[in-house]
């Protein structure tokens, strides 16, 4: 089985100054907004859809960023191959809340803080995604 996901970094500038969107997921992980796309969607309204529920926060894609893929074993379907498309997105308005039933909180941080967060509790296969996001966004941070 296939599973398609999207979701994306999000970053919005506030008094000239850039900020990046984290969550922390119910496991305690600082990691992306992210999630399963719909029938008659598309990828990209798959990301904005989805970053839109777990955070509150509206957004506008910018740029593609990564596609990456894994497995995981689901209890009923087995092996699941899943695929995640991830963009650089602008917020554009909302409100910032954790949707509860999934995350435990979301956040702005100053994007050197961001970049930190990530490499001490994120998942490492998000970090190629936060460090072309930074590098789109003209930051540069030590890998």
């Amino acid at each position: 089985m296939k599973e398609i996901s999207a979701g994306g970094v999000v970053y919005r500038v506030r008094e000239s100054k850039k900020e990046i969107q984290l969550i922390m997921d119910r496991y305690g992980k600082m990691t992306l907004a992210k999630g399963k796309m719909e029938p008659g969607e598309t990828i990209e309204q798959t990301a904005i859809r989805e970053i839109r529920e777990e955070t509150g926060i509206d957004g506008t894609i910018v740029a593609p960023l990564e596609r990456i893929g894994y497995q995981y074993t689901h209890a009923e379907w087995g092996v699941v191959d899943k695929e995640v498309h991830y963009y650089l997105v602008e917020a554009t308005g909302g409100d910032l809340r954790a949707q509860v039933e999934e995350i435990s909180g979301v956040e702005w941080f100053d994007p050197l803080e961001a970049w930190k967060r990530q490499r001490q509790s994120g998942y490492a296969n998000n970090d190629s995604v936060l460090k072309k996001a930074l590098e789109a966004l003209r930051i540069e941070v030590e890998s």
